[in-house]
């Protein structure tokens, strides 16, 4: 890399490059940390990537002719960036990477090579589809987990507003904010537990066997009509009938063997269903662990507008760090989904606290 022809740099150009520099450092040590928690593809691919700023760093060096004596220090981004990269998963690394790739310099930046702006848009292009794998192994349970804890949240905020505003006692508000935890933690968990235990019956209904393959030796019509229970489980009519000529010919020759349709196995559709009692157990905790939060005023011995006050706090502060995970994990801007986040809940909220203001006014 060169530097293109332009007027003598003067001391802020040197000073940002120094910040370049820096900056170039701390995201190839992101990618060289990633690395180093993956295997296969994905490990040379972040290598690759963090062979990729060394030559940025190199072209900076290169301008300011050697090393300055003082380097400032890389942002708060970076820095973070760097710190989460050998502690964390690579997907939340991945995401915030993705947004700070997003954004290059070098656009504006007439010291910069063309070479080096094309290459920030191909390094976006790459940690966004590294971070899709990550998104896409994740998606479920951590659909699952914002869900579960997001309804507790809402669910069970709204209640003991709604009860609140009626003018109640505090006893009566604690009680059925734990009524309401436990009610939608238990409702939550037998849910999951009957749907995933529905589910792999189904399976187990409609799961294959070899039996017929297994008599295959007393069939006095050839392999054809054992052809046709291939054929039900989704083969072609030529690999059908191959199939049920080898399973024929093995069977006659007095060889056992086994053979499986081309779909999935029991096991293995058993296991992406995952374990009906896994999934109950999960489901209540995450409800339960978003639900306790509106009810620790109460459980502290707060009272009146206090507890309603602190209440609000800790399940806004909960609703804006659950938005801001989401736009992280989904490449979008964190603070929009935080308040998207929070004014669904707060709007579920407000409902039912003029409800109960309704209700508490009627009865006095």
């Amino acid at each position: 890399m060169t530097a293109p022809a332009a007027a003598e740099p003067t001391t802020a150009d040197r000073r940002r490059w120094a910040r370049y520099l820096v900056e170039e450092r701390a995201e190839g040590l992101v990618y060289q940390k990633l690395a180093a928690r993956r295997t296969g593809e994905e490990r040379e691919i972040l290598l690759s990537l963090a062979d990729a700023e060394r030559r940025h760093e190199q072209h900076w060096l290169d301008l300011l002719g050697a090393e300055p004596a003082r380097l400032p220090k890389a942002g708060l981004r970076s820095r973070t960036l760097g710190w989460m990269a050998g502690r964390f998963g690579s997907i939340f690394v991945l995401a915030l990477a993705q947004s700070a790739e997003a954004r290059s310099p070098y656009d504006t930046e007439k010291w910069a090579t063309p070479a080096m702006r094309a290459d920030e848009k191909v390094h976006f292009e790459v940690v966004r589809g590294l971070a899709a794998r990550g998104r896409r192994r994740l998606s479920g349970s951590f659909r699952a987990a914002v869900f579960g804890a997001n309804d507790g949240l809402v669910s069970n905020l709204a209640l003991v507003l709604g009860i609140g505003a009626t003018g109640v006692s505090s006893g009566f508000v604690l009680f059925s904010g734990i009524a309401g935890l436990l009610a939608g933690a238990l409702s939550m968990g037998a849910g999951e537990f009957v749907s995933v235990r529905s589910q792999r019956e189904l399976l187990a209904a409609t799961e294959a066997n070899e039996d017929a393959a297994a008599s295959a030796g007393d069939l006095d019509i050839d392999e054809n009509e054992l052809a046709l229970v291939y054929r039900a489980r989704g083969m072609e009519q030529e690999e059908a009938l191959r199939r049920a000529h080898r399973i024929v010919a093995a069977a006659r020759a007095g060889v056992q063997r086994t053979t499986t349709g081309p779909v999935r196995t029991q096991g293995d559709d058993h296991e992406i269903v995952g374990s009906d009692w896994t999934a109950a157990i999960s489901s209540f905790l995450l409800f339960a662990s978003g639900a306790i939060i509106p009810v620790l005023p109460w459980i502290f011995g707060l009272q009146g507008t206090t507890a309603v006050v602190v209440a609000l706090v800790l399940v806004g502060v909960a609703l804006l760090s659950t938005g801001a995970m989401v736009g992280i994990l989904s490449g979008g801007p964190p603070l929009r989904r935080a308040l998207r986040q929070l004014a669904i809940g707060f709007g579920a909220a407000a409902i039912t606290y003029v409800l109960g203001l309704v209700f508490g006014v009627g009865a006095v």
